[in-house]
């Protein structure tokens, strides 16, 4: 049975007004385009829906049963259709993204602020969490994309370089290197060091690029929250990204660029590869390529 929005809308308006020529003006079609509507929708159906007489138009038995089920499937269409229409129109919907802890915290809260503001209908979660969290929830599908530290190779994902973050030395005020105008690799080397855990994208970038200078371990932590709070209170040094600099903003922290131009951390956006994204996830994207595109 080829039944469709047009034959529910035109049998529940003849169904109402039980007048050919009222009913088909509410459908905005001529008398003939309607009355061959409604005779197309019987002969399909292998049933007369309506008594036709010179004076009235009546249900028949089986039109009256079919007038409920064509008035439910006509709001769950109408339904369905407007909450397509919302989402495209960014009335309603959901994003999900996944960062690295410090863009979690530094650059992303005023992009989705910005977003929120622009599209209060939208939902937004955010996963923070190391590269490889981020990348497996790309792959798992929880998020729509994520911002990680990732190679440009990843099997079903697609990549693409937002960035690139230069590592800084972090220090006491007190401390000797807060005096340099640089600190190079060795000048690292004898004093206590404030490590981020083993599993950081940050570790792994600084003991790739020192190698096979080994520094001398005070502590090792997993946030960048703690290593700050440490440095401030002169038990180490450490080296961190432009990015996460941001949480060392403390008045007893000195900030020196490191020399060594092999230490350099991408950041990626990490997505889905052929599958294009929702609009709402579309509209953060670009929101995000524009807010790394500034810098």
């Amino acid at each position: 049975m080829n039944l469709s929005v047009k034959h529910l809308r035109a049998f529940l308006a003849l169904a109402r007004l039980s007048n050919f020529t009222r009913a088909a003006e509410t459908c905005y079609l001529s008398q003939s385009a309607f009355s061959a509507l409604i005779q197309g929708l019987e002969e399909d159906a292998g049933a007369r829906f309506f008594d036709r007489s010179t004076r009235r138009v009546e249900l028949t038995a089986e039109g009256r049963l079919f007038e409920q089920s064509a008035a439910r499937l006509l709001a769950d269409f109408e339904s369905a259709y407007t909450e397509l229409r919302d989402h495209v129109d960014l009335r309603k919907g959901r994003v999900a993204v996944a960062a690295l802890p410090s863009l979690a915290a530094g650059t992303l809260p005023k992009v989705l602020a910005a977003f929120h503001a622009r599209f209060p209908g939208i939902e937004i979660q955010l996963f923070d969490g190391l590269s490889d969290t981020c990348i497996a929830l790309v792959q798992s599908a929880r998020v729509d994309f994520a911002l990680a530290s990732a190679g440009s190779a990843l099997a079903g994902l697609q990549t693409e370089l937002l960035c690139s973050d230069t590592f800084h030395v972090v220090c006491h005020a007190s401390h000797p290197l807060a005096q340099a105008d640089t600190v190079l690799p060795a000048d690292l080397a004898p004093y206590p060091f404030i490590h981020l855990a083993r599993s950081t994208s940050i570790r792994q970038h600084l003991e790739q690029a020192l190698h096979p200078l080994r520094l001398v371990g005070m502590m090792e932590v997993e946030h960048l929250a703690t290593a700050a709070a440490l440095v401030a209170q002169g038990l180490g040094i450490s080296v961190i990204p432009a990015l996460a600099l941001f949480q060392f903003q403390l008045p007893d922290i000195v900030v020196k660029p490191l020399d060594l131009p092999g230490l350099v951390r991408h950041i990626h956006l990490v997505r889905p590869e052929g599958r294009s994204p929702s609009v709402a996830a579309g509209e953060l994207l670009e929101m995000v390529r524009a807010s790394f595109s500034a810098r």
